[in-house]
């Protein structure tokens, strides 16, 4: 029961992303004229799929209306914004949970070792 409750919750939450991405890229795209703002490739509607809308401030929440946080760009030059920001440090990467471990198998080494020299 637990397994299927998940599904719905990450389904959903796909779900409500694509409505998300879909509205902020369709008004960008009224918005701005159809050429990537890096290398200025003009795109059609049979290539359009192509152009992503790039977050400038890197958050995908922050869709003010007017498109200030917004650009165009390829998915070419979106990859490589990216790849820039990550390389310098600019973006923060997320991290992997890390568990501390609680057994310690050389625990009690210490206490063996000190034993040992005392006879």
């Amino acid at each position: 029961m637990k397994k299927n409750k998940l599904d719905q919750v990450v389904a959903d939450a796909h779900k409500a992303k694509q409505v998300r991405d879909q509205d902020y890229r369709e008004q960008a795209l009224k918005l701005y004229p159809w050429v990537c703002g890096r290398c200025s490739r003009n795109f059609v509607r049979e290539n359009l799929r192509e152009l992503t809308v790039h977050h400038r401030d890197h958050n995908h929440d922050n869709n003010p209306t007017n498109g200030s946080n917004w650009e165009l760009l390829c998915l070419y030059c979106h990859d490589n914004e990216h790849q820039r920001e990550i390389e310098a440090g600019n973006v923060a990467m997320p991290t992997k949970r890390t568990i501390e471990a609680t057994h310690n198998p050389f625990g009690q080494l210490r206490d063996l070792i000190q034993s040992k020299d005392q006879r």
